[in-house]
């Protein structure tokens, strides 16, 4: 199956594992996600704040690809963090 299909949720279920817990960040929450495939795994992670009483959502997906689960979160977690030291609340504008 393509990466493009499994990005929209055409993806095994069985290779994606649960969610880990949220890593706070200058007041995001930041959620590792990385996605199988082809027995690596492409970095992903999903950021998320509070705004006016509403949660924003943005979904961090890059075509580095890391042979382990582990360093894929961590990369991501790193990805992320330097997505909001540049650009802060606009990540959601």
């Amino acid at each position: 199956m393509s990466w493009f299909s499994r990005l929209f949720g055409g993806g095994d279920s069985a290779a994606s594992a649960p969610s880990a817990e949220p890593v706070e960040y200058e007041g995001f929450r930041i959620y590792p996600e990385p996605m199988a495939e082809d027995g690596q795994f492409r970095l992903a992670a999903r950021i998320e704040k509070e705004v006016d009483g509403e949660t924003k959502e943005h979904h961090l997906i890059r075509a580095d690809v890391l042979r382990d689960r582990e360093s894929a979160e961590e990369a991501a977690i790193q990805k992320a963090q330097q997505m909001i030291d540049q650009m802060g609340d606009r990540l959601f504008g």
